[in-house]
């Protein structure tokens, strides 16, 4: 989501389990936010394990943290809440909405849904083959996280194929906006671009780079969880309440 720039009837579409859309008619033209049926309990590696904090035993995952939205000021930043909503690991998908809360000129917080590619090496890799993004944009974005830097070896081989992620302690994500859910398209933003996004699984931090080649570059999004108090879990040693 960038400065600049109706729900559907009910409807349910389902991939291997996850309720991607489902919504009643407003007066916006979009669907609403889906409901996603979460993951089966099962812990397979330390990777599953973090990751199902997202999705297992919690409606929704909160996030909140600020999105920089010029790369030369700093102090230019939108407070920013993120909702997870749902996930499918086998398939790499995951879902949730993004709500902008000090958008100039906008009279209302601006709240996006998106559906995300978790990179897992078999049903996605680092390198995006779409939205406008070339390899090289992929590498110069990914090299913004330091977690990235010991795979770019393997990537520069084999694209990064023959990664195992199963034991790696960050979590690699494309976040794409698909629409507005409360606002118009005439609300003076655009969701035309897309967020690479890095999960740590250690403290569950989220960070993220913006990308759309009519934006200014590298605007940072920094995020922390917000559900640990509430949700009964921490991090650090992956318990579920």
């Amino acid at each position: 989501m960038r400065p600049t720039s109706s729900f559907l009837k009910g409807c349910t579409v389902k991939r291997d389990g996850c309720t991607r859309l489902q919504g009643q008619e407003a007066n916006t033209g979009h669907p609403s936010p889906p409901s996603c049926s979460l993951l089966s309990a099962g812990r397979v590696s330390d990777f599953v394990l973090s990751f199902e904090i997202l999705t297992k035993n919690v409606t929704v995952v909160s996030f909140a943290g600020t999105q920089n939205v010029s790369s030369l000021q700093k102090d230019e930043a939108w407070k920013v809440n993120v909702r997870i909503h749902g996930c499918d690991l086998e398939q790499g998908y995951l879902c949730g909405t993004m709500e902008a809360l000090n958008v100039p000129l906008a009279d209302t917080p601006v709240v996006t849904f998106w559906e995300g590619e978790i990179v897992d090496a078999k049903n996605y890799t680092f390198f995006t083959g779409k939205w406008e993004a070339s390899p090289d944009d992929d590498i110069r974005h990914w090299s913004k996280f330091p977690s990235f830097t010991p795979l770019l070896g393997q990537i520069e081989t084999d694209g990064g194929k023959s990664l195992d992620f199963s034991n790696y302690p960050y979590i690699f994500m494309r976040w794409k906006e698909q629409y507005f859910v409360n606002v118009g398209v005439d609300c003076g933003l655009t969701i035309a671009g897309f967020y690479y996004v890095c999960f740590s699984c250690s403290d569950g931090s989220i960070n993220g780079f913006y990308y759309d080649p009519n934006s200014s570059p590298f605007q940072k999004l920094e995020l922390k969880c917000t559900n640990e108090k509430k949700s009964g879990f921490t991090f650090s040693s992956y318990e579920l309440q």
